[in-house]
């Protein structure tokens, strides 16, 4: 985890999810599609606090873009986003990368879901057939990833004052995959319950133990997971049908069309 996802929220809904004034909605915001196979690289849509700067003891929530796969402010290129599109729970205050973000630049990522890879028995060319599964709320909300998010100087781009010369990317948060969820994949994105929202974002706080303390993996049962399409193992493919369940005879279409691609593990990453 979490290597895939599913955003398809209205910008409106997500503005009363989160309760963001609608003058705080970035114009990019709506030029992100819904989409049913985020990947990493792609534009997405988070939730974040800056501080006012007419007010420096306030903040303003707004709806934002970044690109996911987080590229930290002293980075010399964006390459290195790529291979930070997970953080892990247990190292993130620690680890160079990610230590500054967490302490004052957090994020919350909704999605309508996630997808995971399951190793099958069967094999194809010597190698395990991955069987993806969608992993979502069970009662169909939000799912609120814990994130990071960075701001990331664009030197090629001589004045400051122009959108174009920063880069805002992230990362979401990883922890142990519950029990329920484990047998699919060891690791599962962290979530911020909505009592927490404020608390997380606030970038006046910065305590690591606090912050730590806000973030739970999902209660057993929240959430629910189905095998679907194989379609989905590739990025060109998108649309509302990757989320649909296999038939109860488990009969993929896709199978006659691609060949499940190796998705890498995050584990293989930190």
């Amino acid at each position: 985890m979490c290597g895939r996802y599913a955003s398809s929220r209205d910008p409106g809904d997500l503005v009363v999810e989160f309760e963001i004034d609608a003058g705080n909605v970035r114009e990019t915001v709506q030029e992100v599609e819904a989409s049913y196979n985020v990947a990493p690289t792609d534009p997405v849509l988070a939730v974040v606090e800056r501080k006012d700067r007419e007010k420096p003891d306030e903040v303003i929530r707004k709806l934002t873009t970044v690109k996911w796969g987080l590229v930290p402010s002293w980075a010399k290129d964006t390459s290195i986003g790529s291979r930070l599109i997970n953080a892990r729970m247990e190292t993130v205050a620690e680890k160079p990368a990610f230590r500054k973000a967490f302490a004052t630049r957090r994020c919350i990522l909704p999605a309508d879901g996630y997808y995971e890879w399951y190793e099958t028995e069967q094999k194809l060319k010597g190698k395990p057939v991955k069987q993806p599964y969608f992993i979502h709320p069970a009662d169909g909300g939000v799912l609120a990833m814990a994130g990071l998010y960075e701001i990331w100087r664009d030197k090629t781009v001589p004045d400051p004052e122009k959108d174009e010369a920063w880069l805002w990317t992230c990362t979401v948060l990883t922890t142990t995959a519950t029990d329920d969820l484990g047998r699919i994949h060891d690791r599962m994105p962290l979530l911020v319950e909505k009592e927490r929202y404020d608390a997380w974002l606030d970038p006046r706080k910065s305590d690591p133990d606090d912050l730590l303390g806000l973030l739970v993996p999902a209660a057993p049962g929240r959430l629910e997971a189905y095998p679907v399409s194989k379609a989905v193992s590739s990025v060109k493919n998108n649309g509302r049908h990757l989320i649909d369940p296999l038939p109860l005879d488990g009969t993929d279409p896709a199978d006659a069309k691609v060949v499940a691609a190796d998705v890498q593990d995050d584990a293989t990453l930190f």
